[in-house]
């Protein structure tokens, strides 16, 4: 950063010197994500105003466990409206070719729900219909928006999602098989 080693340089100088490092505190890109930081898991950050850097942290600094206990601290949250753009979060080995298959969502929703269209290929061809609506999460009982397959050619899959940080959700995407229910992948939208 320019400004940053200017100070330093000027710093040098003399008598400004604790002047030109108050100005390399504050300045610093360094310095900042931690005041915009809104929960930390131990390196996996949350920032309530900045949806990237959230989206990044989620995808590539927290660990499942870390993912998993976002997903339990947040609220159902508000439900999406409107198209959405959507990232695999784990299995990391489906992060390089799932954009070439799903790109988001797109929801038809009002405040009790509706329903989705997947995006499709980098052309954003609608397609897989969900149903959204709120019910108890899997994992803990507690309100999740929930997105059934029961109406697309998959019934058996079945995704839930809630609002992390405004404007970003995290979900899991599992398979129901009879009795059995295993998760396929976890997700982000925003």
């Amino acid at each position: 950063m320019r400004i940053r080693r200017e100070c330093i340089r000027f710093a040098r100088g003399g008598w400004l010197a604790p002047l030109a490092m108050a100005a390399v505190l504050v300045l610093s890109p360094m310095a900042m994500p931690s005041a915009n930081a809104d929960t930390d898991y131990g390196g996996c950050v949350l920032f309530t105003n900045d949806r990237a850097a959230t989206i990044d942290s989620l995808r590539f600094r927290c660990s499942p466990a870390q993912q998993d206990a976002i997903f339990l601290d947040a609220p159902g949250g508000n439900v999406p409206m409107g198209v959405k753009d959507g990232w695999v979060a784990r299995p990391p080995e489906m992060q390089g070719w799932a954009p070439a298959l799903w790109i988001g969502k797109t929801f038809y929703t009002g405040p009790e729900g509706g329903f989705l269209m997947n995006r499709l290929t980098g052309a954003g061809i609608e397609g897989w219909p969900a149903d959204v609506y709120s019910g108890p999460a899997l994992m803990d009982g507690r309100p999740t928006w929930v997105l059934n397959y029961a109406p697309s050619p998959t019934p058996q899959v079945y995704d839930e999602i809630r609002e992390v940080t405004p404007g970003v959700w995290f979900g899991y995407s599992w398979w129901r098989d009879g009795g059995q229910v295993s998760l396929m992948l976890t997700f982000i939208l925003a």
